[in-house]
């Protein structure tokens, strides 16, 4: 008995310290995933620079939602492609199956694809398109989608 007496207080102090001292581990999980979200695709369109020119990527209906047939466009500005860009739709830090968006070209430097962002069995809701420019490069857009 004399010995829980003793190690209450021990415990006690070194739970405090933990929390006090490492509070993204227990707290931030999800706020530090927040942080990774470069798109917010539930209000605007997102632009990134590639070479000499940039990439502006939308979805639409908004608010995207998961399970709902989504409209993806690409705008290509000062970029000359050779084929028209695939998205590649995932989870940051999540392995999954092939998810992909094949696009059309709409008119010059414009492309659209429909397809579907699932909703994951864990709850999480940030998702990654990486947009895949043959020969040029790609550039990855991580949004929130809605449940």
């Amino acid at each position: 008995m004399k010995l829980n007496k003793k190690i209450f207080p021990i415990l006690s102090m070194l739970l405090l310290f933990f929390i006090v001292c490492m509070p993204d581990v227990l707290f931030a999980s999800e706020s530090k995933k927040k942080k990774q979200i470069n798109c917010d695709i539930q209000n605007q369109q997102c632009v990134q620079p590639i070479l000499n020119g940039s990439i502006v990527f939308d979805i639409q209906p908004k608010p995207v939602k998961a399970m709902k047939d989504l409209t993806f466009e690409v705008k290509v500005k000062d970029i000359n492609l050779t084929g028209s860009p695939i998205i590649d739709l995932s989870m940051p830090g999540m392995k999954m199956g092939k998810n992909k968006v094949k696009m059309k070209m709409i008119v010059k430097g414009v492309y659209q694809g429909t397809g579907i962002i699932v909703r994951c069995p864990s709850g999480k809701t940030i998702w990654q398109a990486t947009i895949n420019l043959s020969g040029i490069g790609s550039a990855n857009f991580i949004f929130d989608v809605i449940y």
